[in-house]
């Protein structure tokens, strides 16, 4: 049934339906195991002949409600939710790439991912070549090689709000023979539904918008089961894993091949699975999912037009500006622009830190995205292992104030950035 209910509907109800008599929400579930019956029960759990909890470093009960309704939510076949975001950004690569193989990824990525990438891949031996989103696409099938298994990039970028072209990608993605996954943190699925789009993985960091509130650091990966992982590229979903006597993950599991593995291989192995503690409390923050992200993203642009108007503001970035470079592709791809906003200030850097310091209500946080409007200075703090090239290249600027703007009156956050640009 909940297939058929809208997207407000399923965030409140979907991944969990109550027995008689059980408990209404679903409780925590803090156990590292689980009792079975007979030994060949636990048996054909090893084997993967059947679905179960063996042991929470692999599944839980209430993390695997979370991971329904996001997988739900999304529109794919299954999800598997991971200790963080960039753990969710790890996996997902390492899912299909080894040493010797190669990826392309959009330079506009989120620091951390950058970093993840640019450095620690590097000496795991996976080689990454960024793209500048405005390459055009024979430009940038230019740059794949016969080892390039993905491609990679955000929906909205943080810090940049740059709308990813999902029609251009796509098409790029499915022409080399490779998936395309996309980091959908920042809209969320109530914004932008990738997997509608062309994408054939989703990633999340569900420390953000998902969770909402601040309490709970997760990631999130989620399978559209719409690639066909027998083009004769990926071999660790074709051949048999040693680890299972011969399982062959494209035969055994079909469409949800490329999920499975990552739960059965890399989460066995690396042990970088959800808590049933953080599961809880990001589930419970999807039932307001709907209503925050409209608050998020009315708010945000409200400020974007008051800030965009002011003497001491010299740039404004929201996709949902009518004067943003984005408009056109947050108006085909977005339901609206979320909560995230960037700009800059007559005076560059040393402004830029003043204005911060004088906010009152606003706080300068590392965090974004939660009911709580927050400011960091990317190029100082998430940014900063970023050599000044890269950081432009990533669009961070010396002047550049990140805005995670909250739900809080729209009145009083407009009220805060006033009196802060009054003391610059």
């Amino acid at each position: 049934m909940s297939k058929e209910w809208n997207i407000e509907t399923k965030a409140v109800q979907a991944g969990y339906t109550p027995e008689n008599g059980a408990p209404r929400v679903m409780p925590i579930v803090q156990s590292t195991t689980f009792k079975y019956d007979t030994c060949q029960g636990i048996a054909d759990l090893f084997d993967l002949k059947v679905a179960g909890h063996m042991y929470s470093r692999i599944s839980n009960p209430t993390v695997e409600v979370f991971e329904n309704k996001m997988a739900e939510l999304e529109g794919g076949v299954g999800a598997l939710a991971l200790s963080s975001g960039q753990a969710a950004s790890t996996i997902s690569v390492l899912n299909i790439c080894e040493a010797g193989d190669h990826m392309v990824a959009l330079s506009t990525l989120y620091g951390g991912t950058f970093n993840l990438f640019r450095h620690t891949l590097k000496k795991m031996g996976i080689e990454v070549t960024f793209i500048d989103p405005e390459m055009s696409a024979d430009e940038v099938k230019a740059v794949f090689k016969e080892n390039t298994k993905l491609l990679f990039g955000e929906s909205l970028s943080n810090p940049g709000t740059n709308v990813l072209d999902f029609e251009k990608y796509s098409a790029i993605a499915k022409a080399m023979g490779v998936p395309f996954i996309v980091d959908n943190t920042f809209p969320t699925p109530f914004l932008c539904r990738p997997l509608e789009l062309g994408a054939d993985i989703v990633i999340h960091s569900t420390t953000k918008y998902v969770d909402g509130h601040a309490t709970s650091v997760g990631g999130m990966i989620v399978d559209g089961g719409t690639f066909d992982w027998t083009n004769g590229k990926f071999p660790g979903l074709t051949e048999p894993d040693e680890s299972y006597h011969g399982l062959i993950y494209a035969e055994t599991f079909g469409s949800a091949a490329y999920i499975v593995k990552a739960r059965v291989q890399w989460i066995r192995d690396i042990g970088c699975y959800m808590t049933p503690q953080n599961a809880f409390l990001s589930n419970k923050g999807l039932e307001t999912l709907h209503l925050r992200m409209e608050r998020h993203s009315d708010n945000a642009l409200a400020l974007a037009r008051f800030l965009e108007k002011h003497e001491k503001v010299t740039w404004v970035k929201y996709p949902m500006l009518e004067s943003d470079s984005n408009y056109a592709l947050c108006k085909k791809y977005m339901k609206a622009g979320s909560g995230v906003l960037t700009f800059g200030v007559a005076g560059g850097s040393a402004k830029a830190e003043r204005l911060m310091d004088s906010l009152t209500l606003a706080e300068t946080v590392v965090h974004v995205a939660d009911v709580r409007t927050g400011v960091l200075h990317p190029a100082s703090m998430t940014h900063r292992q970023l050599s000044e090239a890269e950081q432009l290249s990533a669009g961070v600027l010396p002047e550049l104030i990140r805005v995670s703007v909250g739900i809080e009156s729209i009145d009083d956050i407009v009220k805060d950035f006033a009196q802060a640009l009054k003391l610059i």
